[in-house]
């Protein structure tokens, strides 16, 4: 199959993850909220994982140990730095209080934010297949709660969830398109320095926004609740090292 089909079947299939939300229509509150944490543990060890067992080692090989392949692994985390600052966005999400006002800045946020993951999965397919099935799946793993947790914040903030499944596809969309861009420039530039800069969009996304979410998800008081934080945090560590030792396990089998 040629490559941009390739990256239009996957970035399709990005694009439907957007509909993962209605899960939250169908699941018990509780139920919902007892999956998220392990689910984003599981992300997070997932980014990094893909970052450093995949992304990086291919871009050195592709390019060389050279300075400017950690320039652009800068480039990547900072740039997220600056998506998060400037326009308020952030995966996992504050209370629905402190968002409500802002539901359309989380959408054109995440249309953002898709556009550059879309162009990163996009070169990486250029580069190579087993380079972009790895890092569309990895950036499949963090799209799920990043998803559930916006879908969640629409429909609390008022939005009906027809309506918000309909307009979290559409800002999904543009990750079909950052793909097809990629693409399409790949023959005038070379896409292999996306590699390198999408390897620093998950190492932010995992260390500055994930893993803080994780740490501090399960606060300690009675006795019986640290037993119950206990549990929880151990069984987030094991989501995280579990995601980890996935990509490690894909990286030393390829």
């Amino acid at each position: 199959m040629p490559t941009l089909a390739w990256i239009a079947v996957f970035g399709v299939a990005m694009s439907m993850i957007a509909l993962v939300g209605g899960v939250t229509i169908l699941l018990p509150e509780p139920t919902l909220a007892r999956l998220i944490m392990p689910l984003v543990a599981l992300a997070a060890g997932s980014l990094l994982g893909g970052a450093f067992f995949h992304m990086l080692p291919e871009a050195v090989e592709q390019r060389g140990n050279r300075l400017s392949v950690y320039v652009w692994l800068i480039a990547g985390f900072v740039g997220f730095f600056a998506l998060e600052q400037w326009l308020g966005w952030h995966h996992c999400h504050r209370t629905v209080s402190q968002h409500a006002p802002i539901g359309y800045l989380i959408l054109v946020a995440d249309a953002v934010h898709n556009f550059l993951g879309g162009l990163a999965v996009g070169a990486a397919f250029v580069v190579d297949l087993r380079v972009g099935l790895v890092t569309w799946a990895v950036a499949a793993a963090h799209e799920v709660p990043q998803e559930l947790g916006d879908f969640g914040i629409l429909v609390h903030s008022g939005w009906k969830p027809p309506a918000a499944l309909a307009y979290n596809l559409a800002s999904a969309l543009t990750f079909l398109i950052g793909g097809m861009v990629a693409y399409g420039v790949s023959g005038t530039i070379d896409a292999g320095i996306l590699l390198p800069f999408a390897a620093g969009n998950f190492v932010y996304i995992a260390a500055a926004d994930l893993v803080p979410q994780i740490a501090a998800s399960t606060p300690c008081a009675t006795r019986t609740e640290e037993r119950r934080a206990l549990h929880d945090k151990l069984e987030q560590s094991a989501a995280f090292a579990v995601g980890l030792t996935i990509l490690l396990v894909a990286a030393a089998l390829t």
